[in-house]
């Protein structure tokens, strides 16, 4: 999930950014510290059988094997692949979170062209922005599982103000296969239609501003919407899933110090720990974990929206 460490950086200070390298909410050591002991369990497993338990005849093929695998390893696309990947997901996550509704630019529509200073006038623009809140709350209830969690049923959207009972009954009625976000749209039309012809809402031009920005905010949920609906494309997960654990399983032959008194082309050491192919496994593997999390139907579970809905519920009552 995301983690709001901007105050942490505020300034500039010696040690502040070693600091977030040692967080672990929301870190990259926790998402990925299984596999990276699984890694160094096989590496070192394997490693332990070559030293000590195979005979000479066994290790000769084992060397000749490690010089295959580490020669050919490179044949695997894995940065193209992951670079590809990786640059798809994360812009897919970005334009769910930019598809977000913000009634904020309706409220102030509503505000300053909805006119009356009595109480039904206030009542019909409370009622207006109600409906826009509403709509917001059926499409981030069906994407995120904290909003849903706030509100798992239609029963607890009456309970909260979202809408009335006669208004759930309608809801309930529609029957409908999809999200049925649109129907408070619906209603905001509708009821920014009776108060032009009441005159609370002085010229056309005013209900077209107002009905412009309402469709704008039930385009963000329709984007929304869709987003959830189609996923990123299965057989470009499989690709990069299968290119970077191939990758590494060779990497756990390939990448093995060999006996230096041998004279093996990049083997004149032997030093136990394969520090860059620790690193390596580190930076790749983070990348395609941090894809793959991003990647799930349910994506905008990695963005804290639950506020969201309380947010311009309360604005919009002010």
């Amino acid at each position: 999930m995301t983690v709001t460490y901007t105050s942490r950086v505020a300034d500039a200070r010696l040690g502040t950014f070693s600091q977030l390298l040692l967080r672990w909410k929301g870190s990259i050591y926790k998402l990925l510290y299984r596999e990276f002991l699984i890694f160094i369990a096989l590496y070192s497993s394997i490693s332990g059988i070559y030293r000590l338990i195979l005979n000479e005849p066994q290790r000769s093929q084992f060397e000749k094997l490690a010089l295959y695998c580490d020669n050919y390893l490179e044949l695997i696309p894995v940065s193209f692949v992951l670079g590809f990947y990786v640059t798809l997901v994360v812009s897919r996550w970005w334009g769910q979170y930019e598809s977000v509704p913000w009634p904020d630019r309706l409220m102030c529509l509503v505000s300053s062209n909805v006119h009356g200073t009595d109480e039904y006038g206030r009542i019909l623009r409370r009622t207006l922005m109600r409906y826009a809140n509403l709509s917001g709350v059926l499409i981030l209830r069906s994407i995120s599982t904290a909003a849903f969690k706030r509100f798992p049923t239609s029963e607890h959207l009456v309970r909260a103000g979202l809408m009335t009972l006669d208004e759930h009954s309608k809801f309930e009625n529609l029957s409908s296969p999809h999200n049925k976000f649109w129907i408070p749209c619906v209603w905001f039309a509708n009821l920014a239609v009776k108060a032009r012809n009441e005159g609370r809402i002085r010229d056309n031009v005013d209900l077209h501003l107002i009905l412009n920005e309402l469709n704008s905010l039930r385009t963000q949920c329709g984007k929304l919407y869709g987003y959830d609906w189609i996923s990123v494309p299965l057989v470009y997960t499989q690709v990069v899933t299968v290119a970077v654990y191939s990758f590494f399983l060779a990497c756990l032959i390939g990448r093995q110090f060999l006996n230096p008194e041998k004279g093996y082309p990049g083997h004149e050491l032997d030093l136990y720990v394969p520090v860059f192919t620790l690193l390596q496994f580190f930076f790749y593997a983070g990348w395609l974990k941090v894809s793959l999390e991003n990647d799930r139907t349910r994506m905008l579970q990695n963005l804290p929206l639950s506020p969201v809905p309380f947010l311009v519920w309360t604005a919009s009552w002010s």
